[in-house]
Parts: structure tokens; C-alpha cells; sequence
């Protein structure tokens, strides 16, 4: 397993992104030195050239660069970010009509440049995936969002994204039943860890309330990869306040980056 981190905040709309960066350089100081690589996120926050998507600028760097350190990977990558828009890139370089997404978070990210309430892109970065063509529909699993805004809701009625509330995390197989239902021969696994409950994992910028335990998440993970080859993967979204709390929740990451890792 290789390992791609990128400390990324501009596609986050809290005023404490920056965090973020803090989050990415915790984690990857528990990889395994060998097989990750770093893709430079620069400070500026960037403009939006007139996108409506915020920070614009600096995100459409770090995708090219991402797109650079991707094709010079071989097998499953794992992209640590960062804020979740991470994924864009990601999940567009393994783009192809036999791969599924299946995307656990507390919010949907289905909003675009025309609804989002703060032109994060963070918040459009699935949505933006579906339009660009890079998975179908069809092949979306949403599990555990519980925060969703009005458009998102459009948006995945319109285009027929399936949904899985936090109570089917019960199951461990209900993702990956969802997932083989589409005929998907592969699956890219994107978590952002807001879809934890906070009331157990402590890092987070926007922790929503009734979320998924450390338990359920990697029981899916794990019955997920065992059902479909694992194409890649994202870690999103860690925000720890300090160094002493990045090492409280590092044991709930590294239980996840196993079992993206079963083989």
C-alpha cells in the first residue's frame, strides 16, 4: 500500500482550516517513511478566478500536483488529506465505468458553485465528481450523512445516489451489499472522519452529533474491501487541537488504515 498525504485546508469553509495541515502531518508521521510521499500544498489561500468555488486558485494547483504524484504510484493509494476535495483527484485518476465511490461523511457534498452557502469546495467536491463524469450515479453509496442541505438533497434525488443513514452502519454489510448491488468490479472507499461521533473521536473542525463508532466504520470498511479489490482510498478532515490530542485519536486512524489494508 502506497501512501499519497496532502496537507490541503483551502477547500474548507471553517475559519480554523488550518488545522487541517496539523491533522495530515500527525498522520503521516505514523507512515511508513518508504511509501508515502507528500505533495506541497502552498499558503496562499488563492482567489476564485471566477468560479464561485472559493480559493479556487491554490485547489486547481494541488489537484495538478496530486495528478503528478498518482500516476507515479503503482497498485491502491491512500490520499491522507487534509479537507475532503482531496478526493477530486483522486478519484478521478481511477475514473472508469467498473468503479464505485462509496463516500462516508456526516455531509453529502453535493452542493456546486450555484447552491453551496460558502463556495467551499470541500462541500461540492462529490457532487463535482458525478458531473465531471468520473463515477456514476448509480455507483455512488452515501454512508452516514446526517447533515444535509436542501440542494443536496435535490441533487441526490435527481441523480439517484443511493443513501445509508448511520443506523445501517449496524449491519456490517450493508455498504458493501449496496456496493456489489451496482455492479461495480471495483470500489474507491473516501472517509472523512466527521462521520465518527464526536463523542469518541475528538478532531474534528465541524463534529455533528449521532455518528458512526470507530467500531461500525472499520466493520464496514473491512466487509467492504473483503467483497471488492480495493482500487484507493481517502483519510479527510483530521483536525486535531494539539499534539497531545493528535495522539489520542491516532489509534481509531490507524484502525482504519487496516482495514483499507486487508488483504
Amino acid at each position: 500500500m502506497e501512501f499519497v498525504v496532502v496537507p490541503q485546508w483551502q477547500g474548507s469553509p471553517s475559519s480554523r482550516a488550518m488545522r487541517l495541515v496539523d491533522g495530515a502531518e500527525a498522520i503521516r508521521g505514523d507512515l511508513p517513511g518508504a511509501s508515502t510521499r507528500t505533495v506541497e500544498v502552498p499558503l496562499e489561500a488563492g482567489d476564485a478566478q471566477g468560479t464561485g468555488i472559493a480559493r479556487y486558485g491554490s485547489l486547481a494547483l494541488v489537484r495538478e500536483r496530486m495528478a503528478d504524484a498518482l500516476a507515479a504510484t503503482a497498485g491502491p493509494v491512500i490520499v491522507i488529506g487534509g479537507d475532503c476535495a482531496v478526493s477530486a483527484a483522486a478519484v478521478t485518476h481511477l475514473a472508469g465505468d467498473d468503479l464505485a465511490l462509496v463516500w462516508f461523511d456526516a455531509h453529502p457534498d453535493l452542493n456546486t458553485p450555484a447552491t453551496s452557502p460558502s463556495g467551499a469546495f470541500g462541500g461540492m467536491v462529490l457532487a463535482s465528481l458525478v458531473e465531471e463524469g468520473a463515477v456514476a450515479p448509480s455507483r455512488v453509496v452515501l454512508a452516514g450523512a446526517r447533515e444535509w442541505d436542501a440542494a443536496e438533497q435535490e441533487f441526490a434525488r435527481a441523480h439517484g445516489i443511493a443513501a445509508l443513514g448511520v443506523d445501517a452502519l449496524d449491519e456490517p454489510e450493508a455498504v458493501a451489499d449496496a456496493v456489489a448491488a451496482t455492479g461495480a468490479r471495483r470500489v474507491y472507499v473516501h472517509i472523512d472522519l466527521d462521520v465518527l461521533d464526536p463523542a469518541e473521536f475528538a478532531g474534528l473542525l465541524g463534529p455533528v452529533p449521532f455518528g458512526a463508532t470507530a467500531s461500525q466504520l472499520a466493520a464496514a470498511v473491512r466487509a467492504l474491501t473483503a467483497r471488492l479489490p480495493l482500487a484507493g482510498a481517502t483519510i479527510a478532515s483530521f483536525a486535531p487541537e494539539s499534539p497531545d490530542a493528535a495522539l489520542e485519536d491516532s489509534p481509531t486512524i490507524l484502525r482504519l488504515i487496516a482495514a483499507l489494508g486487508r488483504r
